[in-house]
């Protein structure tokens, strides 16, 4: 019997002929443009691509996706994902939520998903703010955030999402930003390509509530000297002129000048898959305007392998099913059972 031939599909064969409505300068345009771009060489049919989203600005992905989706209930997204993926563990799946739908009403689900580990890619775009509802605070949003919500400035602590996956031992974390195409492009082929669930931050600019919250990692002028990228077993260099370094000072992460005696052979070499490191990386997370902060990392932080959830339930039926038909009253009278007389 010979193989099914998919198609060459192109960009344009994953946009629908919905009109794109989000406010203009919105970088969902752009996560939406890379995302349609990085489609054609997963080398899937459409028909088995689907893309299923919460509530919000995000939220309305489904819609300009020429594949199958769902744009589903505030904070599920990922409850309805892990049911679709249990049943149907063929299907690449894609979830798209924010930080309020994510992280908010939906952070249980969020964080249980990730420890659970089904087959699902999770974009998280982050822009620190409830876009779509008008601009309240969101829980990333900074502490003294003036909002609708807060006009004196939001007391809370915020969510560091990151350090939150890591926390739920997720196997793949990892961020990028709506403002260089190029690197979401490759995180998005990354988190695609790893077995298990993939957590990608994306830092979104919201240019109607709160626009330039990112600047000092997107804006040219500030980029380089406030951001980290990441990349496998190499040293930890950033800034303009590629001048400085991070080095561990015990479990301290530090910088350090490369014109001033130090070499790339004494910086930090990043290791994707050490996980204590990987702890440390995440909680770079400085606020950009105090003097002397850290710079802000971004690519693929840690990734591991652990059996899928999907994977390990099939397994468990075959073997009860290997033992023959079930006695159902037994086993919903389980092995605690009274007779009263």
């Amino acid at each position: 019997m010979s193989e099914t031939t998919i198609p060459a599909l192109t960009p344009k064969d994953f946009a629908t002929d919905q009109e794109v409505r989000w406010c203009p300068g919105c970088g969902d345009y752009s996560i939406l443009a890379q995302v349609q771009k990085i489609m054609p060489g997963l080398g899937l049919p459409k028909e088995n691509i689907v893309i299923i989203s919460g509530i919000g600005c995000s939220s309305r992905f489904p819609y300009y996706m020429n594949t199958y989706g769902m744009h589903s209930i505030h904070g599920r997204a990922t409850a309805i994902a892990s049911g679709l993926k249990a049943a149907r563990p063929e299907l690449s799946v894609w979830i798209v939520t924010g930080d309020g739908d994510g992280l908010s009403i939906g952070g249980n689900h969020t964080i249980h998903l990730l420890r659970r580990n089904f087959d699902v890619n999770i974009m998280l775009f982050n822009n620190q703010i409830y876009g779509l509802t008008k601009g309240q605070y969101s829980p990333t949003s900074e502490q003294h955030k003036v909002t609708k919500s807060t006009p004196y400035g939001s007391i809370d602590h915020p969510f560091n999402p990151l350090a939150l996956a890591m926390g739920a031992d997720a196997t793949f974390i990892a961020r990028s930003m709506d403002r260089d195409p190029k690197h979401l492009q490759e995180l998005l082929i990354r988190s695609h390509k790893h077995k298990g669930a993939s957590f990608l931050e994306i830092y979104q600019n919201c240019n109607i509530f709160n626009d330039g919250a990112f600047e000092q990692f997107t804006e040219k002028s500030t980029k380089l000297d406030n951001t980290l990228f990441l990349d496998q077993g190499k040293p930890l260099i950033f800034g303009a002129q590629s001048n400085k370094g991070i080095k561990l000072d015990g479990f301290k992460p530090v910088i350090v000048d490369l014109n001033e005696g130090v070499s790339a052979n004494d910086l930090w070499v990043h290791d994707e898959r050490d996980f204590y490191k990987a702890q440390i990386l995440v909680r770079m997370f400085d606020d950009p305007r105090i003097e002397g902060h850290l710079p802000r990392p971004f690519g693929v932080f840690y990734e591991t392998d652990r059996p899928c959830y999907e994977e390990v339930m099939q397994m468990q039926l075959e073997e009860v099913m290997a033992k023959g038909p079930a006695n159902l009253d037994k086993l919903l009278r389980g092995k605690e059972t009274w007779t009263i007389a």
